[in-house]
């Protein structure tokens, strides 16, 4: 099996700043990880490699400096690297991203052979839309299995696989046809600890980084800020409130008791409310 897992290196979000004049996000200084959600979608491939054999390639789009991602992505145990970054893809959303994305995953498949399942997370930390895995599974056709907490078996001969996804109701078990895209939710598994080989190999293991060129990319107004009809106007940090959090003492209370003062709070400090709901009780 050729497994393709989508990373991204973010901002530490614990030590993320906003500059007090520009209102953007200040990265110098800040370290960078690779994003959490991912971890769980690379730790996912690795089982299936464990299980059904294979290789796995990993794929980010960033600046140079993204190059460190990817060493320790395959210091964890991947099998292939790649970098796609170019100047012509600069200040991309996430339809944009999605776009170059794609592109670079065909040109995989033409390179080392066609994809059985994209692995991205479902979300990164500093975005936190969770549009670039659907984004990418449009583009390329491929079947979409998003919001996945567990792969309950797949068949080789077949072709097929069967998940579990998370939804509002419950839990939903699909089958589907290869290829597809999985993205995975958070804390279904922990990222493994690699082996010595493994960080040894990373260590001196080429990262190939490609162009916008290098991967078949010709529509380049479909990149960047050119093809990214998504502007962030302002980016702030959220003013701190002056009222601080009552407190209700339910010390030798009964619950229903402490149930009427809650509500009887709440309507003091929203007067307006208790109205509205008298109303739309009569109607």
């Amino acid at each position: 099996m050729h497994i393709v897992v989508c990373i991204k290196q973010v901002p530490d979000s614990a030590q993320i700043r906003v500059h007090p004049v520009t209102n953007t996000i200040m990265r110098q200084g800040v370290p960078t990880i690779i994003n959490p959600y991912d971890l769980f979608a690379l730790e996912e491939a690795f089982k299936v490699r464990d299980c059904h054999g294979g290789t796995i390639t990993v794929l980010t789009m960033g600046p140079p400096m993204a190059e460190q991602a990817m060493r320790k992505a395959l210091t964890y145990g991947a099998d292939r690297a790649i970098l796609l970054t170019d100047r012509h893809f600069a200040g991309s959303d996430t339809l944009a991203t999605s776009f170059a994305i794609a592109q670079a995953i065909a040109k995989i498949g033409d390179s080392f052979g066609a994809p059985d399942i994209v692995f991205t997370g479902k979300q990164t930390i500093d975005g936190d839309t969770a549009q670039v895995g659907p984004g990418i599974a449009k583009r390329l056709n491929l079947q979409q299995l998003t919001y996945i907490t567990k792969i309950a078996s797949i068949d080789r001969h077949a072709r097929e696989i069967t998940v579990e996804r998370r939804s509002e109701g419950g839990t939903q078990m699909l089958k589907s046809k290869f290829p597809c895209l999985i993205t995975m939710l958070e804390g279904v598994n922990s990222i493994r600890r690699g082996s010595l080989d493994d960080a040894l190999r990373a260590a001196r293991s080429p990262i190939l980084k490609w162009s916008a060129a290098d991967a078949g990319i010709e529509e380049l107004a479909s990149c960047g800020l050119r093809g990214s009809p998504t502007v962030v106007k302002r980016v702030f940090a959220p003013t701190a409130r002056a009222q601080k959090a009552m407190q209700i003492d339910t010390t030798d209370k009964a619950v229903g008791d402490v149930a009427d003062e809650v509500v009887a709070s709440i309507f003091t400090n929203q007067p307006a409310l208790e109205g509205e709901l008298s109303s739309n009780g009569s109607a």
